[in-house]
């Protein structure tokens, strides 16, 4: 029975089936807060882990998004033990609106998001997510679009050295596209082995020890697949779905994700600071400017546990950004922070 907590499996125990841990599954389920009857949406399922920990904490529904087909494949089982509670769908989450209409949801009571790529997609070497294995530069979590294969022989040098700058913060850059660049002209680049080669070639390991190839895979993964994009549309699209008093948390990995959540939140909590402290607002500007829509439910990044971030190294880099929705009608698209 759903609502028996003695029946259900501990925090740490859900998603240990899979042989995926969630991260952060505490601190999310804690913001959540889940109730029997309410709505919520898992819109990065991967493994299922917060799935299963929403499912598994009060009598709800839960409605799993993820754009990857092999994720809503592996999720048919875990459908299985919740009948009709689980509901998969194939789709981007920054299409949240579009693809719960068509189930009767318009609104929601929860929203999770665990961004970047899954240890699953990692994992599989076919993907080409890793310079772990070699493997094909695909590095798309869905079907369609251009493969990194396609944008590394085809981008020109100082668009290859911009995206790898923006997405990876790698400071050599210039000398990873130049180095691309020339590696091309006497063969095409196809596998994740020879772009790694390539990079190590020009960029030294760090003082940490992580592999140079590291932030040239996150950008061209980032870039393949429109990341950050597509997370501006989920957080937008979350504040459209969510009821008053609905929550929404939000697991990231990188600067990049943190910072553009970190941004998105204080704007709609109106806490983002005024152009001069010594220019106090007018009361046109404030006339003119949308009431918030969220309350942040703390001011600061909550990171993993000690515990947690011992036993799984995903976790290390994880931060959490989370945010109650208030009555106030979501902003427009255009409005000013």
């Amino acid at each position: 029975m759903a609502g028996d907590s003695s029946s259900r499996p501990s925090v740490g125990a859900i998603g240990a089936e899979s042989g995926h841990t969630p991260v952060m599954l505490a601190e999310v389920l804690d913001t959540l807060a889940p109730r029997d009857g309410a709505i919520y949406v898992d819109s990065t399922l991967g493994a299922g882990g917060y799935s299963r920990g929403l499912l598994e904490a009060a009598a709800c529904r839960v409605c799993a998004i993820d754009r990857d087909p092999a994720a809503i494949a592996r999720g048919a089982a875990l459908a299985a033990l919740y009948p009709g509670r689980l509901t998969l769908i194939q789709g981007r989450f920054g299409e949240m609106q579009q693809l719960l209409a068509p189930h009767g949801i318009r609104e929601v009571d929860g929203i999770a998001f665990d961004l970047g790529v899954s240890s699953m997609q990692l994992d599989d070497a076919a993907r080409g997510f890793s310079f772990r294995y070699d493997a094909a530069l695909d590095m798309r979590m869905g079907s369609g679009g251009p493969t990194a294969e396609q944008v590394i022989n085809s981008a020109s040098q100082e668009m290859l050295a911009d995206l790898i700058y923006d997405y990876g913060e790698e400071r050599r850059a210039r000398a990873v596209a130049r180095a691309i660049v020339a590696a091309r002209a006497e063969a095409p680049i196809t596998r994740t082995s020879q772009l790694a080669d390539i990079v190590r070639s020009v960029v030294r390991r760090g003082a940490g020890g992580i592999d140079p190839a590291t932030r040239t895979f996150q950008a061209l993964r980032i870039y393949v697949n429109d990341e950050l994009g597509e997370l501006d549309l989920g957080l937008a699209a979350s504040e459209q779905m969510l009821s008053p008093g609905g929550r929404l948390a939000v697991v990231s990995f990188h600067s990049l994700e943190d910072r553009r959540v970190k941004t998105f939140l204080n704007q709609r909590a109106g806490a983002l600071p005024r152009p001069s402290r010594h220019l106090p607002e007018s009361t046109s500007d404030a006339t003119k400017k949308p009431q918030p829509s969220f309350n942040l439910l703390g001011k600061r990044a909550r990171k993993p546990a000690d515990i947690e971030r011992g036993a799984n190294p995903r976790a290390r880099s994880a931060r959490m950004r989370a945010a109650e929705r208030t009555a106030a009608p979501a902003w427009p698209k255009k409005a000013a922070p």
